[in-house]
């Protein structure tokens, strides 16, 4: 998608900020080299007006730092001017990579840390800012969207949390469940689904790819990730199919009710390349447990997507079932903290969303629409058809 396509004959909302905290900092760095290249390169019939201020420059950047005290203590501190700016915090709550010093112990940051890093840095820009818009690929607490009994609603309770401390906007990856938008109905959530990132994905990992009914279906590991699938089958004109999952819910083994088994509903795989899509690949049981059923049932190659690749339990398991052919490629995005390990093996692609990531923040900041970016039907389209020839 060219710049040029979209309409951003728009006044700007304000000049561009950028802040990325430290767990999303590589990310940020990439957009923002995106949001430099475009700027300069885009001819602007008012761009020397006042409205343009500050509108092309060297880097978007704000230096904006969390330091800590030695009692794990911290604050967040700002130390460019953001007066007036419309201001896009950055923030992956998953980067147990960065640690900190507590009382002279080695402490990895949590997703509790983080979220309290970002309120910290809206803190500091909070009234100084013109508009406030915080993107979180992964959606803090996201997984405990409701009650299955006396518990905490936590990702509810942290999306008012940040609306009362003055953010407009939040923009998500792939949320668990959307609906957990209902706790702000006032304020703007868009939960952003990869799909076109993910269908490059597949033709880079395999370029002699073959997309249609015949040769390819669309997986869902569980109910909960049906409509995901049922898009991704519909854009790319594919059936699907879909795993439920049996669940002993007598026990509760690691905060969950173990799975007694993985049942398909769908039309004879045999013979087709299978993609299986979910929302995050967590310790990766049910997602090795489906591709493994799906090659019991004669399925040819197996494509692993999720949007948020966690590996909880390390990689050892994908690196055995690589090794006995259960599946054949393993594609996340670099929305959260991918380790070097991860990055090195032969069977993972890794897909970009910083260029998606900077189309969106451009067009939010010229208050243009982004629903084209959010349902990118005719991109889609147009890569197939490429592919194809």
């Amino acid at each position: 998608m060219q710049t040029e396509e979209r309409n951003l004959n728009t006044i700007p909302v304000g000049p561009l900020a950028l802040i990325p905290l430290a767990s999303c900092r590589e990310l940020g760095e990439k957009i923002d080299q995106y949001l430099v290249n475009w700027r300069k390169e885009r001819d602007h019939e008012h761009k020397e007006t006042i409205a343009f201020r500050e509108y092309e420059k060297d880097s978007y950047l704000v230096n904006a730092k969390v330091p800590r005290f030695g009692s794990g203590e911290a604050k967040g501190t700002i130390n460019d001017s953001v007066r007036g700016n419309d201001l896009y915090i950055l923030v992956d709550v998953c980067n147990y990579s960065l640690t900190y010093s507590l009382a002279g112990r080695t402490n990895h940051m949590s997703p509790d840390d983080h979220f309290q890093d970002l309120k910290r840095i809206i803190a500091a820009a909070e009234g100084k800012a013109k508009r406030i818009t915080v993107i979180m690929p992964f959606l803090y607490e996201g997984r405990q969207h409701k009650r299955s009994g006396r518990e905490s609603l936590d990702c509810a309770l942290a999306l008012q949390e940040l609306t009362n401390m003055g953010v407009d906007n939040i923009i998500t990856f792939d949320a668990h469940d959307p609906r957990v938008q209902n706790a702000i109905p006032l304020h703007g959530f868009e939960t952003v689904q990869p799909v076109y990132q993910f269908i490059k994905g597949l033709f880079k990992a395999q370029p002699d790819l073959h997309i249609d009914k015949d040769s390819m279906m669309i997986i869902s590991p569980d109910e909960g990730g049906m409509s995901r699938a049922v898009y991704m089958a519909n854009v790319l004109g594919l059936d699907m199919g879909m795993f439920y999952k049996r669940r002993d819910y007598s026990k509760i083994v690691d905060g969950r009710n173990p799975i007694v088994a993985h049942e398909f509903l769908g039309s004879n795989v045999e013979g087709k390349d299978m993609v299986i899509i979910d929302d995050m690949i967590s310790s990766g049981d049910s997602m090795l447990e489906v591709a493994s059923a799906l090659k019991k049932r004669k399925a040819r190659r197996i494509f692993l997507c999720a949007t948020f690749g966690l590996f909880t339990n390390g990689l050892e398991k994908f690196d055995k079932a690589y090794e006995d052919g259960i599946f054949d490629y393993l594609l996340t995005t670099n929305l959260v903290y991918q380790t070097p390990e991860l990055l090195s093996k032969k069977y993972y692609t890794s897909c970009d969303l910083s260029k998606y990531l900077a189309y969106i923040i451009d067009t939010l900041n010229h208050d243009a629409s982004i629903s084209e970016l959010l349902s990118p039907l005719d991109r889609i389209q147009r890569f197939l058809e490429k592919a194809n020839a």
